[in-house]
């Protein structure tokens, strides 16, 4: 069995061999990152964690991994790479990992980090229910990505999404002038859009949501 910490090493040698230094200006630039980058893209980011991962099912190892790579980071690309261990089958679902996908959206406090820890969110909304409770008080939070976080998290369920954590976590965000949040709210609805279109409209109908976020939400409607 491999050490939290020599796992996290070989990503970062691996992170490290794959750069291309001539791609990383332009990534920072995307981002508008002060963290800088290797110049590795995040499909390759993915591959590197999966192939080194590979047959490790101890999830406390794994999680501790992922900290790691996280805490320590001194490149993008070994954030990305702690989120990509915390998509590995052993931790998905896991309601033990919901603190650790917390200090993630907190502390990378940008769209790019805090969406992917999204989708794992949504997978623990899956695996066990209860975890709405806690999505609830993230929507009313003083950090405006915890709050997008909560807003998002349901993307890509259609058809399983739980309309009444919808609403709970829209409304209390209707009046916030955060390009984020708008953003946000435009986005969760137009997934459900997809699979409960008449839910959508009906909401729009009864809230008063900003331009851009109902402009987002009714997009594929007539």
């Amino acid at each position: 069995m491999v050490d939290p910490i020599p796992l996290a090493t070989a990503v970062r040698a691996e992170l490290r061999a794959a750069a291309d230094p001539s791609l990383a200006p332009a990534q920072q630039a995307y981002m508008k990152s002060p963290m800088p980058f290797l110049g590795v893209r995040v499909p390759a980011v993915r591959a590197a964690v999966r192939q080194i991962a590979e047959g490790e099912k101890d999830s406390g190892l794994l999680q501790a991994a992922a900290l790691d790579l996280w805490r320590s980071a001194e490149f993008r690309e070994e954030r990305y790479a702690a989120l990509a261990v915390m998509a590995l089958p052993p931790l998905r679902g896991d309601v033990a990992t919901l603190p650790v996908h917390e200090e993630m959206i907190r502390t990378g406090a940008w769209w790019d980090l805090v969406d992917e820890a999204a989708h794992r969110l949504r997978e623990l909304l899956d695996a066990a229910p209860g975890v709405s409770a806690t999505i609830r008080v993230w929507s009313r939070d003083g950090d405006m990505w915890i709050r997008r976080a909560a807003i998002i998290c349901q993307v890509g369920r259609r058809a399983d999404t739980d309309r009444a954590l919808l609403s709970d976590v829209v409304v209390p965000n209707l009046g916030d002038p955060e390009f984020f949040i708008r953003k946000a709210i435009g986005w969760a609805l137009r997934d459900l859009a997809r699979t409960a279109p008449d839910w959508v409209r009906e909401f729009a109908a009864r809230h008063e949501l900003s331009p851009l976020s109902r402009r987002e939400a009714l997009k594929h409607l007539t």
